[in-house]
């Protein structure tokens, strides 16, 4: 197997680290998350369910699956996977954020294995899952294509990677800097460079070249009417998400 470089920003990482503490404040600086979490879980949890044949009203439909949720943060997507029976692996390469998580599930009563890890060491310890959750992580890392082969080798042959981040126009600009960290204050000023956002041409051309096939892209829709987010089969011009196979050797 091909070897894979270093995946980590030593400054993205410190960016997360400095607001670790307050990932489970739904008014605090992970708001947008957030508010975009049961948008994400919708589509999350049905590509899980289709593609392993799982029914969403049984109960524990995830028994039996090993997920990880790379880029965990405080666990706002690891813990519904445990909830839904699920086997949760939640790492992050922001050490401050895994007591956060680990607490959080304590507190939950929930079972996760948190680790501050990367995505590389794990796939160079051999750790493999059935899905790999790679979500609003793509757009921090020096190397993208490099990060989506370490992902790639994560997962067991037919296995599901889904992976979300943002579009690079300039709508895009307007909202997910200008708009969520200058005018909501929503994000820390920095905490995304427009440069490293990744249209959905470029990371389903990324997908293949790391070897995985792309099967779906939605996108995430804000409506600041309604102050709610919704899963479009067409507008994917922000925040969009993508599903794809590991095939099978």
């Amino acid at each position: 197997m091909q070897a894979i470089e270093s995946t980590v920003d030593d400054a993205e990482v410190a960016k997360f680290e400095a607001m670790a503490a307050e990932w489970w404040d739904p008014h605090g600086k992970f708001r947008p998350l957030h508010m975009l979490n049961p948008c994400r879980l919708d589509y999350v949890t049905r590509q899980i369910a289709a593609e392993f044949a799982r029914d969403l009203t049984g109960q524990s439909p995830f028994a039996g699956l090993r997920i990880l949720d790379i880029g965990c943060g405080g666990g706002l997507l690891s813990e519904p996977m445990a909830r839904l029976g699920a086997e949760v692996v939640g790492a992050d390469a922001a050490p401050r954020n895994i007591p956060v998580a680990q607490l959080h599930a304590e507190q939950s009563g929930l079972e996760i294995d948190y680790r501050h890890t990367t995505a590389e060491a794990l796939a160079a310890a051999g750790e493999r899952f059935d899905v790999v959750l790679n979500m609003e992580v793509v757009e921090h890392v020096p190397n993208p294509l490099s990060y989506l082969r370490a992902c790639r080798a994560l997962l067991t042959a037919g296995g599901l990677h889904i992976c979300s981040t943002i579009n690079r126009n300039p709508k895009s600009f307007a909202m997910a800097i200008v708009g969520a960290e200058y005018v909501m204050r929503w994000l820390p000023r920095g905490t995304h460079e427009w440069s490293k956002f990744i249209t959905p041409d470029e990371l389903f051309d990324l997908l293949r070249q790391a070897g995985l096939q792309p099967v779906d892209r939605k996108g995430f829709v804000f409506n600041p009417i309604a102050w709610t987010w919704s899963i479009s089969d067409r507008d994917l011009s922000v925040n969009y998400v993508t599903a794809s196979l590991n095939p099978a050797e």
